[in-house]
């Protein structure tokens, strides 16, 4: 997490009076005024006129209204310390009015010295209006004063959500409303709360009580259980909670994948009748409900109408995604249900079960959102899409006059570092894929950034989140005529100062530090450089004090490399950790006979003798991954030298379809052409086995001498006929090939 109390631009500040003289206190207000995210459409500044909360501020406001009253009024106490009543006085006042002219999310501000008027076509938008208000107020410690000021402003997209993954890691309730708090202050409406998954089942479905006794606990691997679920009440709580503050919850239960816990307590709804545990481990699981069951069925309806009684959502999120077809090609009952209903396949039979949920839910005046991969087999009537794989699941859903959100991969993913999507790449997001007709472009509904939670438990949420969400909130509401990063990225920096203020550990813009290496004079050398020249580096060698860096370090031996962060005397919490290993065949030319996947470059082609290391995370930058091929590299040391030991690392996790090879092979050459083989290593760890695990694959010896290395490693080729995606194709992914 990251702790920058210091980190304030100097346009935000403590506002000593509420009628400034100086000319600079005037700019200052004024580029406070204009350092709103997501930004207004239209926003005029006045001069030298400014309104003052204080004692004797009130509240007017219409009477419909008034359910938003007792909101703003804990803000504004909450912000300036005073007691703010509702009044007929329309002096000194915040005047909160409804116009029917306005579409339901518009609102207007105007501001002069003794009233700030706003008004909204709804009580959504008078909320939006009166966000904007708060934002200017956060930061101010003394005198609270908003300049004279109008702003028009509407949203461009109806759809505008952040998406929390609860299952993989459980949050807390306070948790989450703060999450909607913050959702509200930047303008958002949907909270799409993720529910139920493999590894954990979060809300109490009374009438299926093992739900939660059971499937919302997993082993915690040190002898104890993890999990938890919100009661009804909480999630009752938190449902009016986010209702006051203009969002709407949509629960996603999932179906008929991603369904371990709900097995694991009631197995009779699988295949194969269990028994089943909680999932400890992330991935896709093959054992997913039986659709040839009609228990099955009565059971989700069952839950289904519990959950509709605790979310006035429209929306049901019914998941849809990665459910993997094995257990229902070997079901009697599935095949049946083929047969009976005249599919033709898997695929159809999991469109069959997608539109019998939705019309059940139709029926109680819902209607479903699922995952892109619902359109196979035929998309139900009235599903809306939500396209992760890229935008095709959602052109796929307008052209056939479906409505879709959009949320792809490549740019609302928030799980992902900032090494794949950093804040400059969500700002470039355009949820409208090209080639759209206006009628297929009004199918859109919006987007959503998914904070999916494997490797994010609560204390990082805030980290992954901010500040990305603030581009995605400005793409989501702001005209994109005048979309411009760099002042974009100006007004985040105003932005920091509010976080702080809340509270909120937020990271990276992009990746702090680059941490690259080079050889010179035949010695490894380890750099680092920073896109922003603001933040210092330092480094520490295998946990010794820390050193500030200020040129390539010498790299004699293998070591831990922990790089920390100052900016404005702060350090950050946040570091960054590199082995580094020196060796023969370090910068030394290779030959790649395989290529290796371009979503996995892992320093392009000179990766496997850059002297780095990967650690438990393949995604670190320093695996390279090769995807449906064997991996065969020549390396040319330059002239013939005695080797004692060649060794190079492979990493296996199964449910991420990456497998140790089934042996790897070393040869030399002094010619490169005729090579003879130095040692071949069989691997020995099944494929079957659980976790993350990385793996030595090395020959030792004496006597042996070569110019010219080759390093064969063959691939198991395609996922076993045990795994859920069988017969799909395989990953290897390699570290660093060691030459000593």
């Amino acid at each position: 997490m990251v702790k920058r109390a210091c980190f304030v631009i100097s346009i935000l500040f403590v506002l000593g009076c509420t009628q400034p003289d100086s000319s600079q206190e005037h700019d200052r207000i004024v580029a406070l005024a204009s350092s709103i995210i997501p930004k207004p459409n239209e926003t005029t500044v006045k001069a030298d006129e400014y309104f003052e909360f204080n004692e004797n501020t009130a509240i007017v406001a219409d009477d419909q209204l008034s359910s938003l009253v007792g909101v703003v009024q804990g803000y504004l106490e909450e912000l300036t310390g005073y007691q703010i009543t509702k009044s007929d006085n329309g002096d000194n006042a915040l005047i909160l009015k409804l116009d029917e002219q306005l579409d339901e999310e518009r609102y207007s501000i105007e501001v002069d010295k003794s009233q700030i008027l706003i008004k909204g076509g709804s009580t959504k938008g008078v909320l939006h209006g009166f966000q904007t208000i708060r934002q200017l107020l956060i930061t101010q410690d003394q005198s609270f004063v908003i300049p004279a000021m109008t702003i028009n402003d509407e949203p461009r997209f109806p759809w505008r959500g952040l998406q929390l993954d609860c299952s993989r890691h459980f949050m807390e309730k306070d948790f989450v409303k703060r999450y909607i708090d913050l959702l509200a202050l930047y303008k958002m409406n949907v909270f799409h709360w993720h529910l139920t998954e493999d590894q954990g089942w979060r809300i109490e479905i009374k009438k299926y009580p093992k739900l939660t006794s059971v499937g919302a606990w997993r082993d915690d691997g040190k002898g104890g259980k993890y999990g938890g679920f919100y009661t009804q009440e909480e999630i009752k709580e938190v449902v009016e909670y986010a209702t006051a503050r203009g969002i709407t919850v949509v629960p996603e239960i999932e179906m008929p994948g991603h369904s371990v816990a709900a097995l694991a307590a009631y197995p009779e709804l699988s295949c194969t009748g269990g028994p089943f545990e909680v999932e400890t481990d992330w991935g896709v699981f093959k054992d997913i409900y039986c659709a040839g069951n009609d228990a099955t069925f009565t059971f989700l309806e069952d839950v289904l109408t519990e959950v509709m009684a605790l979310f006035p959502s429209k929306y049901i999120h019914v998941g849809g995604d990665e459910a993997p077809k094995f257990r229902w090609e070997e079901c009697e009952k599935c095949q049946q249900r083929i047969k009976d209903e005249s599919l033709h396949n898997e695929h159809e039979l999991q469109s069959y079960f997608i539109k019998r949920i939705e019309k059940f839910l139709n029926a109680n005046g819902r209607q479903i959102v699922g995952w892109d991969e619902i359109l196979e087999g035929g998309l139900a009537p009235g599903a809306t899409v939500q396209s992760w794989r890229g935008f095709e699941g959602a052109e796929a859903a307008v052209k056939s006059g479906h409505n879709a959100v959009v949320s792809p991969t490549s740019h609302a993913y928030f799980d992902y570092s900032v090494d794949d999507i950093d804040l400059e790449k969500v700002y470039s997001f355009e949820p409208l894929p090209k080639g759209l007709t206006p009628e297929e472009a009004s199918l859109i509904l919006g987007g959503e950034c998914n904070m999916w939670t494997e490797r994010a438990p609560q204390h990082l949420v805030d980290s992954k989140v901010f500040p990305r969400i603030l581009a995605m909130t400005e793409v989501l509401w702001s005209d994109t005529t005048n979309r411009n990063y760099q002042e974009f990225n100006d007004r985040v920096q105003t932005q920091y100062s509010i976080l702080n203020k809340l509270g909120v550990t937020y990271g990276f813009e992009k990746n702090p530090v680059e941490v690259s290496s080079e050889v010179r004079d035949g010695e490894l050398m380890a750099k680092l450089s920073s896109y922003d020249p603001n933040i210092e580096l330092y480094y520490s060698i295998n946990n010794q004090k820390a050193i500030k860096y200020e040129q390539p370090v010498e790299i004699q031996e293998p070591v831990t490399f922990d790089v920390s962060f100052k900016k404005n005397d702060i350090f950050y919490s946040d570091t960054v950790k590199q082995y580094f290993v020196p060796h023969k065949g370090v910068g030394k030319p290779i030959e790649l006979i395989s290529n290796y996947s371009p979503n996995y470059t892992a320093g392009g082609d000179r990766a496997l003798l850059d002297g780095k290391k990967g650690g438990s995370n393949f995604k670190d930058g320093n695996w390279q991954g090769y995807w449906a091929t064997d991996v065969e590299v020549i390396v040319d040391l330059g002239e013939l030298i005695d080797i004692k030991k060649v060794q190079t690392s492979f990493f296996q996790h199964n449910r991420s379809w990456i497998f140790f090879p089934e042996k790897v092979e070393f040869l030399l050459s002094e010619d490169g052409e005729n090579f003879k083989s130095a040692g071949i290593i069989i691997n020995t760890i099944d494929a079957m086995e659980k976790g993350e695990l990385i793996q030595n694959f090395e020959i030792s010896a004496e006597g042996l001498k070569g110019r010219y290395l080759k390093m064969k490693a063959k691939s198991i080729s395609k996922c076993p006929d045990w795994h859920e995606a069988a017969g799909n194709d395989s990953w290897l992914f390699i570290d660093e090939l060691i030459i000593n």
